[in-house]
């Protein structure tokens, strides 16, 4: 059986004892373990084992001090994206792109996250967000739920639930917030809010008869969080799932939204009080003043938001990702008891499934420029910053290619001499396991002759090995970095579950637990 720790004289203890002596040279407890609880899912296996492993790693008389915790996750942003992108973003920049150095890279602290799922080697977006902001591993395609869940199976969700993060951030009265370039109603995001057996289930229309109270969309479920005063602010795309079949779009007129319950989601979000308000258009999102009380739900496309290199061939359409981190920031930091905000740099992962590096590339930047502004308008003294993945893709970079070559260029040698394969052809230095990229079956399979092909085009796509209509996900080891209080614990190899309990224990709002 586990209890709730006792808290001596400031002193977290993990299973052992501590002296009189100890006790009264211990200092003063921080005010911050006032907030702390055990989450439901506390007695999991995968939680216990995260929670011991980061446990271990605390200094005698660890306390936590993030006020603020802000996680940003670069969906799909493997290793081989992190420096593909180090490279580009130096390229682009003019500088030598080999020892630039991105935001994230500056954060003091870092390590190593296994992402493997319960069920899976190669895990999803589901799961793996259910593991960073719950604690615990579980089944691949699921929502908010521990491993004991059926996929599908709605009745299995019962006595399958977790306290995210920012659930108990709520209960506490911290402020929230979420923003992401995909819907956000899409896995990563979701996992903040939302249980569900299914992460497709993002509108009615994913029930074959509406779903029911037992069983909620994954858009409703947004709207309708029961979790302290809701959430603050929520900027990215998907206003198709909150909009009926008959409302049509605010900036597309010849899109509808997809439900058919005919529960309008934006107007029940509008209804909650004054100060909630929709805003749809990059013209409302300058307009808004996030240094209020505002409470702004703000949905810039149908579907996903557009891909960096293409909001920056339309500015002004939409803000991009760090203008959103700002604009969270901004709102959450008026909270006196500090907020806990989520970012994801969600289309990274679809630009890659779409065998395209530029545009992977081109939001890796995006997102980099967002850590960027958030280490500038934070303390490190009282928030602790985590930029992570939730898995990584199979693009890799390789073949000799000189000093300063371009990254998304062919292979050449230090001579300038273009670099041939043993079919005599040239090839990139970025290139897919698998992927649109490669021969289809039963075409002669003749690997196309680049030459003549422009492939830092932002349109190219990369060569794959084996054919696939979609790239798929990658199951090596991803990145986390880290800053500001508790950001100690982030080292070594993780499991990426471990992610939960730094953020709870650094921040006071996850209790720890003894035998």
């Amino acid at each position: 059986m586990r209890l709730p720790i006792a808290l001596t004289a400031g002193l977290l203890i993990a299973g052992c004892s501590v002296d009189a002596k100890q006790e009264t040279q211990a200092v003063a407890p921080s005010p911050l373990l006032e907030r702390a609880e055990l989450p439901e899912q506390a007695a999991d296996p995968y939680y216990v084992s995260a929670s011991e492993a980061v446990t271990s790693r605390m200094a005698d008389g660890f306390q936590p001090k993030a006020k603020n915790v802000i996680i940003f996750v670069g969906d799909g942003m493997g290793i081989s994206t992190i420096t593909a992108g180090r490279i580009y973003a130096g390229q682009k920049r003019g500088t030598d792109g080999e020892s630039f150095k991105l935001a994230m890279e500056k954060l003091p602290n870092a390590a190593l996250s296994r992402t493997y799922s319960h069920d899976y080697q190669v895990a999803d977006s589901a799961s793996t967000a259910t593991a960073m902001v719950s604690g615990v591993k579980t089944r691949s395609r699921v929502l908010g739920v521990r491993s004991g869940i059926s996929v599908g199976n709605c009745a299995s969700q019962e006595g399958q639930g977790t306290d995210s993060l920012f659930e108990l951030a709520e209960r506490k009265g911290l402020a929230t917030g979420i923003v992401s370039t995909a819907r956000i109603t899409h896995a990563t995001p979701a996992a903040t809010y939302a249980e569900s057996a299914s992460r497709d289930w993002e509108d009615d229309t994913s029930f074959a008869d509406g779903g029911d109270d037992t069983c909620k969309d994954i858009a409703r479920q947004f709207i309708e969080w029961p979790e302290g005063d809701g959430f603050e602010v929520a900027l990215g795309g998907g206003r198709r799932h909150f909009m009926t079949d008959e409302t049509f779009d605010a900036e597309y007129d010849t899109k509808r939204g997809r439900r058919t319950d005919e529960k309008d989601l934006l107007a029940a979000w509008s209804a909650k009080s004054d100060d909630h308000t929709v805003i749809a258009t990059g013209e409302e999102f300058a307009a808004t003043d996030f240094d209020s009380d505002v409470r702004v739900l703000g949905l810039f496309e149908p579907s996903h938001m557009q891909f960096e290199l293409d909001r920056e061939a339309d500015p002004g359409t939409e803000p991009a990702l760090a203008d959103l981190t700002k604009a969270a920031i901004t709102r959450l930091s008026r909270d006196q008891d500090g907020y806990v905000l989520m970012i994801e740099g969600g289309r990274i992962d679809h630009a890659h499934h779409g065998g395209n590096a530029a545009r992977a590339l081109g939001d890796t930047d995006a997102f980099d420029m967002a850590v960027a502004m958030a280490v500038e308008m934070t303390d490190a003294a009282d928030t602790l910053i985590i930029v992570t993945a939730d898995h990584s893709h199979t693009m890799t970079m390789a073949g000799y290619p000189r000093r300063n070559n371009p990254i998304l260029g062919k292979v050449a040698y230090e001579t300038g001499d273009i670099a041939k394969g043993g079919d005599g052809k040239p090839y990139t230095t970025l290139g897919y396991a698998n992927g649109s990229g490669a021969c289809k079956p039963g075409s002669d399979c003749i690997r196309e002759d680049l030459s003549d092909v422009d492939t830092t085009d932002i349109n190219y796509k990369q060569q794959a090995t084996v054919f696939m209509q979609s790239e798929t996900h990658a199951g090596e080891d991803v990145a986390i970095f880290a800053s500001g209080p508790g950001s100690e614990l982030v080292r070594g190899v993780m499991d990426q579950n471990e992610i939960f309990h730094v953020m709870g224990y650094s921040s006071g709002l996850v209790a720890q637990a003894a035998e």
